[in-house]
C-alpha cells in the first residue's frame, strides 16, 4: 500500500506558540514526522504489512522515506497521489502529527477492504484515510470528515470508519501535548520530557507544566 504523509516544514504548528518557540516547533514537528515514519517502518518490517511511504512536503526535507516536494495546497497535492482510473493500488494518507499512532492503530486503518476507510480527527477533521477507488477525492477544507463521507456516498462507494483515540489525536494545541505525554510511545513524548514538560493535576484537572531548568 502506498502511504502519503503530508508535512509542512515552514512555520509549523503555529498554535503551539504559547508553549514552544519557532525553533522548538520545527524540531517537534520533525520528531512527530519521524515517529509516524517509524511506525510505518515497523508495520512493514515486523508485522508484514507492506507499506510504501512517501513524505509529501511543501519544501525539501531529509526523511527516512522518499520525499516529494509539492507546495500546492494540501487538497490538490494529495488528490494528485490518490488512485487514478488506470491504477487500482490503494493509497493511504496519514498526517505527520499523529504522535500517538502505533503499528496496531494503523494496521486497523489498513485492514478493512472498503472503498474508503476514514479515521476521523477530533473537531471534524480527517487524520488518516485509505482510498481504494479512483472516484474518491479528498477535500480538507471545512469539516472534512463530513465532506469525505458525503463524497464517498455520492459516488456510491463503501465507507468504513475506524474509531481510534490514537488516530483521532492530532497535535495542534498546547492541550494536545498532555495527550502525547500521557499516551505517547515514541520520540515525540521523549522530546517533550527532555524539553522540561510534564503533566500536573490540580483541582481535578490535568494540565501541562514546563520546568524552568
Amino acid at each position: 500500500m502506498r502511504v502519503v504523509v503530508p508535512f509542512a516544514p515552514e512555520r509549523p504548528k503555529t498554535r503551539l506558540a504559547p508553549v514552544l518557540d519557532e525553533a522548538e516547533r520545527a524540531a517537534f514537528a520533525r520528531t512527530m514526522l519521524d515517529d509516524v515514519l517509524s511506525v510505518l517502518s515497523t508495520l512493514d518490517r515486523e508485522r508484514r504489512v507492506p507499506v510504501d511511504p512517501l513524505v509529501l512536503s511543501t519544501a525539501p526535507v531529509d526523511a527516512d522515506a522518499p520525499v516529494a516536494v509539492d507546495d500546492r495546497p494540501l487538497t490538490e497535492a494529495v488528490n494528485d497521489r490518490l488512485p487514478a482510473a488506470d491504477d487500482d493500488d490503494p493509497v493511504a494518507v496519514v498526517m505527520a502529527d499523529l504522535a500517538l499512532a502505533t503499528p496496531g492503530a494503523l494496521e486497523r486503518l489498513f485492514e478493512p477492504d472498503a472503498d474508503v476507510v476514514i479515521a476521523p480527527g477530533r473537531g471534524g477533521g480527517t487524520n488518516a484515510l485509505v482510498a481504494r477507488d479512483p472516484a474518491f477525492r479528498v477535500d480538507y477544507h471545512g469539516v472534512s470528515v463530513r465532506d469525505h463521507r458525503t463524497t464517498a456516498g455520492e459516488a456510491g462507494l463503501s465507507v468504513t470508519e475506524v474509531d481510534s483515540a490514537r488516530l483521532a489525536t492530532d497535535v495542534d494545541e498546547p492541550a494536545d501535548l498532555v495527550e502525547v505525554l500521557l499516551h505517547g510511545e515514541g520520540a515525540a513524548a521523549a522530546w517533550l520530557r527532555e524539553a522540561g514538560f510534564s503533566v500536573v493535576a490540580a483541582d481535578g484537572r490535568v494540565d501541562l507544566e514546563r520546568s524552568s531548568d
